[in-house]
């Protein structure tokens, strides 16, 4: 099988002269294999989830207007950003600003962080009447202060303190308790096997594993037989993570790692309507048409008006410069409108360069 790959937007594109299922506008469903349909396990705990495809918890990008946004396109389930467990325990206010969610989002998965058994059950516990209807704990945040700490990615050498992290949890909570882990700390600790039996010991109702050591961070590419080892390893389900940019890499992650859901990350990044394809995907419905420019400048000044609504205008403006850069991402003149963008501290301006930024732009 010949197999190349290229990198769009950041991300490990994979593919191959017998790639299986693809996508493209005005063609019917992409062709699904019925074993992926038939032997995944589509609960977690109490949630049947309508279709595989979660958006992932991510700093700074899966806030409440991103959830909402990418629930509404077909994401069946979507997670807050990391949010600390020691933060929930001391009252901190940025910490409970970042539980605040839409109705309209729900299912919404809570994933907190911390290493401390005692401080994650007093965590889950208090987050008990927040309507959530999963609880993550974060054990593959690769940065480098949460992992001096000894919270996220450190937690992949201990696999002894996750199961007793998993325990407090489940004992605490009063909803299904997931975990979301990497393939190792470095190459040569690869142990997300070893983790994710000790995920299932403490009692969690699903895993998700991100298939790339801790060490690489986001860079090189995914090991999906990372995840199709955890899949025969453990009886519950398993979450799949990494270089899923469209349905036909979402489908060959299922196919090839035989994961029962799809957890979509940095790809979501100026591009929600990534849900809606999965979602059509799923269904066996005919592609849709590509976002045009209209539809860009729609969706950023949406998520402009949320964000003001939500984080008011100094927050929003600041945040939408960081946004206005993945829409513009290999847009004709991206790098200089960016420049201007970057510039504007006065929320109406920014209104004016989205509208501004399209114009000349037609037939993305």
């Amino acid at each position: 099988m010949e197999k190349e790959t290229r990198i769009q937007n950041g991300n490990v594109i994979r593919k191959s002269s017998d790639s299986g299922p693809d996508l493209k506008t005005g063609e019917p469903g992409c062709g699904i294999p019925d074993t992926v349909r038939e032997n995944r396990i589509g609960r977690i705990g109490d949630l049947e989830p309508e279709n595989p495809f979660f958006l992932a918890p991510m700093a700074g990008i899966s806030d409440a207007p991103m959830r909402r946004i990418c629930r509404q396109m077909g994401a069946s389930l979507v997670y807050t950003e990391m949010i600390s467990a020691k933060g929930l325990y001391y009252g901190d206010k940025k910490t409970d600003r970042l539980l605040w969610s839409y109705d309209e989002e729900k299912p919404t998965a809570i994933q907190i962080f911390g290493h401390e058994p005692d401080i994650i059950a007093y965590a889950a516990e208090k987050l008990n009447d927040r309507g959530h209807a999963i609880l993550d704990i974060n054990m593959g945040c690769p940065v480098p202060k949460i992992v001096k700490n000894g919270d996220g990615s450190a937690l992949m050498k201990k696999p002894e303190l996750v199961e007793q992290i998993i325990r407090a949890a489940v004992t605490a909570s009063d909803r299904p308790v997931t975990a979301k882990i990497r393939a190792g700390f470095d190459e040569n600790s690869r142990n997300a096997v070893e983790v994710a039996l000790a995920v299932e010991s403490g009692g969690a109702s699903a895993v998700a594993v991100h298939g790339r050591t801790r060490e690489q961070f986001y860079s090189g590419q995914a090991d999906w037989s990372v995840i199709a080892d955890v899949k025969k390893a453990v009886k519950i389900p398993v979450i799949g993570n990494g270089d899923v940019v469209d349905p036909a890499s979402a489908i060959r992650l299922m196919t090839e790692s035989g994961c029962d859901f799809v957890m979509v990350g940095r790809a979501v990044r100026g591009n929600p309507w990534i849900f809606r394809d999965l979602r059509y995907c799923w269904e066996g419905l005919k592609a849709p048409p590509r976002p045009g420019t209209d539809d860009k400048k729609e969706m950023m000044k949406r998520q402009f008006n949320e964000l003001i609504a939500l984080k008011g205008e100094y927050a929003a403006v600041r945040e939408m410069r960081k946004i206005a850069g993945w829409y513009l991402h290999g847009v004709p003149g991206g790098a200089r409108k960016r420049a201007v963008i970057n510039t504007i501290t006065d929320p109406q301006c920014m209104f004016e360069a989205i509208n501004n930024v399209w114009s000349s732009v037609r037939g993305i």
